[in-house]
């Protein structure tokens, strides 16, 4: 895949309660590098306090927006948006977006506010649910496998509309592509969206009902890009923004360990218990015969123990006795600092060890945690129980061994024994490779 950007700052309008948010450019395939991440004061007189923000993260929202069910967590949906900052989504022009009350707004006359909001991590299969609101005579819509400055609908990504009043193509239609049997309208209204992303073939619900199913039979359709939400005219929001990917492949039967081989040298038991992958003691790794360079990663583990260790290696050189673990290292370590979620504790769950931190320890030892990971190119994000933490692009120069530089190229995924206290179960691994 081609090279991304890294995260966004939080929206001066958003209370930055994360750390480990970082600035970012273009994420379009010609973007070669971004800033690393850079911290935000969880302090800071702007932010809510402490309390107020556990809460409502640890809780789910009492109007029940921007929630996920723990069974739709296990089943692999992510939070695009958390509910209260803009942590992983980019703006491509000068609107000003914001969040307020749980939901994404931007509203704007002049010609230079026109634009998007653009993710900063690339898609390719995918189940996407959304809701919208789009003021009267108002023009939005949402893009998929975008360009970050899509020029053409017809060529650069499709672009689902959100428009009553649109001459040719108006709601529920896809730009210069397709439009439903009959006309519908939701100016004014709340309504849901549901869309369904796999290979050529684009399927769109509207509150419930199929309205459009469309197959891209041109010559070069489109096979990844970014997810990008539009203010074209009129006031536009947005809430409720969940993603599943598709195409997952196990990696696990549940049980044996039949496609995983033990490094040499390893004091890590790694055994079948109650299908799961049980590790217990340590040093030492189990690495998959398969590889995977670019791909979406996704996983349930549970940390038997208090402020335990471990650790999922990816594009990891083949372990031997001397050196068992050349690859980037996806973070297990509930722990935090003076009880502060926005404090980790060793880089925290989901960091990119080392590399970048996790802007907040959702996970809980002694309780099932789901990961994601999204490894597009250099770009690295990561996501804890539906909740985004990084977002990172590795500026390193290029090295075969990623604790030596940046490394793109396939590798092995390979799950970890810290140290004898360890204690800890994986389940429900699987993987996706997505395309370049």
């Amino acid at each position: 895949m081609s090279r991304l950007c890294c995260a966004m700052c939080l929206s001066l309008m958003v209370p930055a309660f994360f750390i480990g948010c970082s600035e970012a450019r273009s994420p379009s395939p010609s973007a070669n590098a971004t800033p690393n991440a850079k911290s935000v004061d969880p302090e800071s007189p702007a932010t809510k306090s402490q309390e107020a923000i556990d809460v409502a993260l640890e809780a789910p929202s009492s109007d029940g927006q921007n929630n996920l069910s723990r069974e739709e967590i296990e089943a692999g949906w992510i939070k695009l948006f958390d509910g209260y900052t803009l942590f992983g989504w980019k703006s491509n022009s000068k609107l000003g977006w914001s969040v307020r009350d749980g939901i994404i707004t931007a509203d704007g006359d002049r010609p230079e506010d026109k634009g998007l909001l653009v993710s900063t991590t690339r898609f390719a299969d995918y189940e996407l649910r959304y809701d919208y609101k789009v003021a009267p005579g108002g023009n939005s819509g949402i893009f998929l496998r975008t360009l970050f400055n899509p020029t053409d609908p017809a060529v650069d990504c499709y672009e689902l509309n959100m428009c009553d009043t649109h001459e040719t193509f108006g709601t529920a239609s896809l730009v210069k592509r397709i439009k439903p049997d009959r006309p519908l309208t939701g100016d004014g209204q709340w309504h849901s969206f549901h869309v369904r992303l796999e290979g050529p073939v684009i399927t769109v619900k509207f509150d419930g009902e199929k309205v459009l199913e469309y197959t891209d039979t041109t010559e070069m359709p489109l096979t990844t890009g970014s997810i990008g939400l539009q203010m074209n005219g009129g006031k536009i929001e947005f809430r409720n923004i969940f993603l599943k990917p598709l195409g997952m492949k196990s990696l696990f039967d549940g049980q044996s360990l039949t496609g995983w081989r033990e490094v040499p040298g390893s004091k890590s038991k790694f055994e079948v218990k109650d299908g799961t992958i049980h590790a217990t003691n340590g040093r030492g790794f189990l690495e998959t015969e398969v590889t995977a360079g670019n791909f979406v990663f996704q996983f349930d583990s549970i940390a038997n123990g208090d402020n335990l260790n471990s650790g999922i290696f990816f594009r990891a050189m083949t372990g031997t006795e001397a050196t068992p673990s050349h690859g980037y290292e996806f973070q297990l370590h509930n722990g935090i600092k003076d009880g502060n979620r926005n404090h980790p504790l060793d880089h925290g769950t989901g960091a990119i060890f080392k590399r970048v931190s996790a802007r907040r320890v959702v996970s809980n030892d002694r309780a099932w945690l789901t990961g994601t990971l999204i490894a597009d190119g250099p770009h690295i994000s990561t996501w804890i129980d539906g909740i985004q933490v990084v977002d990172w692009t590795d500026e390193r120069p290029e090295n075969e061994n990623p604790r030596e530089g940046r490394r793109v190229s396939a590798g092995h995924f390979s799950l970890q024994g810290h140290d004898p206290t360890t204690d800890i179960a994986f389940r429900q691994l699987r993987v996706v490779e997505t395309p370049q």
